[in-house]
């Protein structure tokens, strides 16, 4: 019953509640006269209006006092103070209106009487109802997961009041690392310092640790994490403080540790008159809207107030996803336009530039999933190199003034081909960049971004939740990661800093080595690696040894010659080009290859065009046929 109860609307119990008030009322009146005369009294026809009237005296001064706005499980005090002040104000009124009406057979005793049994009535049921409702959720403590919150500061306590009232989580210890306060009882909870947290999971049987530290750094962040992982709990985080919603902390706000907790780089807070020099009052156009990089560029663009934004976008779906998550933002000083095509489409890209007098392009459209590439070298090059540079010529034609193109870390030194057509594309417009014309072409290289398709964040989560195993190519192989937001917003920036074929590479920060990223996100999901040492874990590594193309390491610059920015996470790299008149035919030869799918001349020019290509396999295209 009391379950039942408890999933009844706020309203259903103020209900619930006031008719009991008025039913009993009356019943108590009728005792009350019972007691008095000591037999059993029945009341006249005169006196039964006075009896039955009691309730419509009493719920106004009752609800004016606040009876039914108080939830009775978390009653205090202060609400049985006002119950008392309400039920003796009712009985006075009660006794002055029947005194002063016709009927004289009313003993002065049954206000005292009234008084006493109301107060007693009213206050004891709902002193009861918050008994039996302890008792029972201390009967299912057991069925709680115990929780430690970290950070008894004034998001941990919110988040310490939200857990009272849950019915998933018992809310067992803080955790704190401010000598001032640990030894202390907020909300009668303990606060204990991180030393003695490794025992109390074992005492208490703790399964998860709440992080509520939104405001510490990144690097705080990162401390108490790699501190947590070793430990038998699930670990879950408040949002950071700029991420937090207004208003109080709530349990749903907890979400499961990101991987950028992990990365240990503080952000740098953007220049906005960067960001708005090339979008702001400006028509911009991206191309591969559709994508990671192109979607998130969209949404930052949208925010940045262009006239208007075209997303130029090949896959149906995809196009369909973003345009209508941008209308759905609801921002009416922009317009957006969807457009279908292909990058290698000149004739439609010119109608397109033309008919929108677009100022700014985002080149976001390419092949990035280096095995896939790899099997299919001509497609690798129709897209990444033609394609770009159809973009590129067609951005000169009809005087767009910013060509900005989205590269890869992969470019520098390849191993592989999707690697080195990114450099070509590269060189392409560095080469276009010295023709005469007025538009500012540029580049921005970066590494993996956390979340994006392809990617093996996602990847990871999804063999979490499947049990495992988790699956590592090799168990040296590091990368660098950023966050796509982060990317995109330091790209944005980057744009407004174009000189003309300039080469920008953002700060990764320290590489990170895959398997101690898989080893991470199991501990951090509350299990334990299978390995030698622990052959009874939860989740197994497997090694799958090193795909198509890959490397162990990634490179952000081919040489070292750089140059500093105005945002100290930019960086400007002076690295060799190739003169247009060279460059050209052998473009021409390229795309006639890819077309005739002459894998050896694709692989031959490649490595012409960037000597420092080193493919890592033989030529895997999966229509190649090997005519030795």
């Amino acid at each position: 019953m009391i379950h039942i109860a408890l999933n009844y609307s706020r309203k259903t119990k103020q209900v619930i509640m006031l008719l009991f008030d008025s039913i009993a009322l009356v019943a108590i009146l009728f005792t009350a006269f019972n007691i008095r005369l000591g037999y059993w009294y029945l009341p006249e026809n005169e006196l039964i209006w006075i009896l039955f009237g009691a309730p419509v005296l009493a719920v106004p001064i009752f609800v004016r006092f606040g009876l039914y706005r108080s939830v009775v499980r978390y009653i205090g005090y202060q609400a049985l103070w006002a119950v008392s002040q309400a039920v003796t104000l009712y009985a006075l009124l009660w006794g002055l209106i029947a005194f002063m009406s016709s009927y004289d057979g009313i003993p002065r005793s049954v206000i005292v009487i009234n008084w006493m049994l109301s107060l007693l009535v009213i206050a004891g049921s709902r002193i009861l109802i918050r008994w039996l409702l302890t008792a029972d959720i201390t009967s299912q403590k057991n069925s709680k997961i115990n929780v430690v919150i970290y950070g008894a500061g004034s998001a941990g306590r919110q988040l310490s009041n939200a857990l009272q009232h849950s019915h998933e989580y018992n809310h067992v210890a803080f955790v704190d690392d401010n000598p001032d306060i640990q030894g202390s009882f907020i909300n009668n909870i303990l606060v204990i310092p991180d030393s003695e947290l490794s025992q109390l999971i074992k005492t208490k049987e703790i399964k998860e640790v709440l992080l509520a530290l939104p405001s510490a750094s990144r690097r705080c962040r990162n401390e108490k994490v790699e501190m947590l992982r070793p430990l038998p709990v699930h670990v879950r985080s408040l949002p950071s403080v700029t991420e937090l919603a207004q208003g109080k902390v709530k349990i749903d706000d907890l979400h499961e540790i990101n991987i950028k907790d992990l990365l240990g780089r503080e952000t740098v807070a953007p220049n906005n008159a960067l960001l708005k020099l090339k979008i702001t009052d400006k028509v911009v156009l991206v191309t591969g809207a559709g994508g990671s990089i192109g979607s998130e560029l969209c949404r930052q663009i949208l925010f940045l107030k262009p006239k208007k934004i075209i997303l130029f976008e090949i896959n149906e779906y995809s196009l369909y996803s973003i345009e209508r998550e941008l209308n759905e933002f609801g921002i009416p000083l922009s317009e957006v336009f969807p457009i279908l095509g292909s990058v290698r489409d000149r004739t439609r890209l010119e109608q397109i530039c033309n008919h929108f007098e677009v100022q700014t392009i985002y080149h976001a459209a390419a092949y990035k999933h280096v095995p896939l590439v790899e099997v299919n070298n001509s497609e690798g090059v129709l897209n990444n190199i033609i394609g770009t540079t159809v973009v590129a010529e067609v951005a000169i034609t009809t005087k767009v003034e910013t060509f900005v193109l989205i590269s890869t870390d992969k470019a520098v030194r390849p191993t592989n081909t999707m690697g080195a057509t990114k450099r070509v594309a590269e060189l392409a417009l560095q080469a276009l960049s010295t023709q005469d014309h007025n538009t500012c072409f540029t580049m921005v290289r970066f590494g993996n971004v956390l979340d994006s398709s392809g990617s093996v964040i996602p990847l990871f989560k999804k063999q979490i939740r499947e049990g495992g195993p988790l699956t590592v190519t090799d168990a040296n192989m590091v990368r660098y990661f950023m966050t796509i937001s982060e990317a995109v917003e330091l790209v944005i920036q980057a744009s407004a800093m174009c000189n003309g074929g300039d080469v920008f590479v953002l700060d990764m920060g320290e590489p990170v080595r895959i398997y101690d990223l898989a080893t991470s996100m199991i501990q951090l999901s509350g299990l334990q690696v299978i390995n030698e040492n622990n052959p009874d874990g939860d989740i197994e590594i497997k090694y799958t040894g090193l795909r198509p193309g890959e490397k162990l390491y990634e490179e952000l610059l081919v040489g070292d010659n750089t140059s500093e920015t105005d945002n100290p996470l930019i960086m400007r790299a002076e690295e060799a080009m190739l003169n247009w008149t060279i460059l050209k035919p052998i473009l021409d030869q390229l795309q006639e290859a890819a077309i005739s799918a002459n894998y050896e001349m694709i692989r031959e020019l490649l490595v012409k065009v960037v000597p420092e290509f080193k493919p890592q396999c033989e030529i895997s295209d999966l229509l190649y046929e090997d005519e030795n």
